[in-house]
């Protein structure tokens, strides 16, 4: 008997129904990538201050890490820009008037963004709340530098990005991006194992932030594998 238990949880049975529980859950807390792109990097005022506002807002750090992104990797991140429509919206006087004008410039956009992401040095984040995705967008704002400036100028984005590729940070649009997108950063992170045996205990609590910027909870000695 116990060798079907056994049999059935390594084939997915059980385990894989009691994920999709977890992950069905209204309580569950959900993740997402953040990231703080090189221009950010760079100033660590900006850097300070967008930490700061992953805290202020009572988000989880689950895992963190900075890195320098190789070339070959920003192309395979940032694939579905590449030859993608863009429209472009321009403000005059004040106020927002939408040119929906197709351009055929999304060559151009994503050759831009690759070589920026691969600059110099990012923050990756994964971060744990229980509206994580909407939460961290809003608080990003417009990802047009221009657009945030005029309707969201306390966002992050409206206080600190340059321009369209320079604007500070990048967040998941949807659960199925963030998990892509955490696996791509964080290849030895398990979501499975962190929603089976970290996010219970994270989301009773208590929480403890610990001296290399991560949460966990009070009496574990810290998080898992990375």
């Amino acid at each position: 008997m116990r060798s079907l238990m056994l049999l059935s949880r390594m084939s997915g049975g059980p385990l894989r129904s009691e994920m999709t529980s977890i992950l069905r859950s209204p309580k569950a807390l959900q993740l997402t990538l953040a990231l703080i792109k090189p221009d950010a990097v760079a100033h660590p005022l900006i850097l300070e201050a967008v930490h700061q506002q992953i805290l202020t807002n009572k988000f989880l750090i689950v895992r963190m890490r900075e890195l320098l992104w190789r070339k070959e990797d920003c192309q395979k991140f940032y694939k579905e820009h590449e030859g993608k429509e863009v429209v472009v919206e321009k403000f005059i006087l004040g106020t927002c008037i939408f040119m929906k004008v197709l351009l055929f410039a999304g060559r151009f956009f994503y050759q831009r963004l690759v070589e920026f992401m691969a600059s110099g040095p990012i923050r990756a984040y994964i971060l744990a709340h229980k509206d994580a995705i909407q939460l961290w967008r809003t608080l990003m704002g417009p990802t047009r530098v221009f657009r945030a400036r005029h309707m969201a100028p306390d966002s992050i984005r409206g206080s600190f990005g340059l321009t369209d590729t320079r604007n500070t940070t990048h967040g998941s649009d949807s659960v199925v991006s963030a998990s892509r997108e955490i696996a791509a950063f964080f290849p030895d992170f398990s979501e499975q194992r962190w929603y089976e045996e970290e996010e219970p205990q994270l989301r009773c609590g208590p929480v403890c932030y610990t001296e290399g910027g991560i949460h966990c909870a009070a009496g574990t000695g810290g998080p898992g594998p990375a």
